[in-house]
């Protein structure tokens, strides 16, 4: 099956989930948009990859990107591969030192954000076009110089809010950012909210 490449045009608020972004991928023609819903901490992470910006300690798709490169590996494309029950899904196609290649299942929103740290390609396949893509000239973009950049994620909670008050991705999200900081007391109180959440 011929891959199809795909470029990034931008991201733009989600208006049926204001809390999420839509990112903005164009085909080769210019003819079809594909936009995919993604977190907030995601939306970061490309737009970071995107400007180049340097945020002292290594995010996680940066710390992904150094390991690949301390055992001379490099990421030599994304594909968009499929869609299952309305997600799009992803594979990072890898090559070691010894030029064995290697394919990596990823989120797609993963995938881009690893992409634009690689600056490889990012492509997908007719399929996943023909049920997902819009028509360009009926989608509505933000290019990548007029973005408007996504707020920052807060690392961690408000003291005056409450845990069970926020969703369960940010308070993953602030799980991962206070065991960074090794800050285990919070990590557990966090742990066990999210364990509440789920089993509600």
């Amino acid at each position: 099956m011929d891959k199809i490449p795909l470029r990034i045009l931008g991201q733009a608020k989600s208006d049926s989930t204001p809390e999420h972004f839509i990112i903005i991928l164009e085909d080769g023609k210019e003819s079809r948009r594909l936009p995919i819903v993604i977190g907030p901490y995601e939306a970061q992470a490309i737009a970071i990859g995107l400007e180049g910006i340097s945020v002292g300690r290594p995010m996680t798709h940066d710390l992904l990107k150094n390991t690949i490169a301390a055992f001379q590996g490099e990421l030599k494309e994304v594909v968009i591969d499929r869609i299952e029950e309305g997600v799009f899904h992803a594979r990072l196609q890898c090559e070691d030192a010894s030029n064995q290649q290697f394919s990596i299942d990823a989120r797609s929103s993963d995938a881009i954000a690893m992409a634009v740290r690689f600056d490889c390609p990012i492509y997908t396949y007719e399929p996943v076009l023909s049920e997902a893509a819009l028509p360009a000239e009926d989608t509505e973009i933000i290019y990548e110089g007029d973005a408007q950049e996504p707020e920052p994620v807060p690392t961690q909670p408000d003291p005056n809010k409450a845990l069970h008050e926020y969703s369960k991705q940010e308070l993953e999200t602030f799980l991962e950012r206070a065991l960074e900081r090794e800050d285990y007391e919070s990590a557990a109180k966090l742990r066990d909210t999210i364990n509440n959440k789920s089993n509600n």
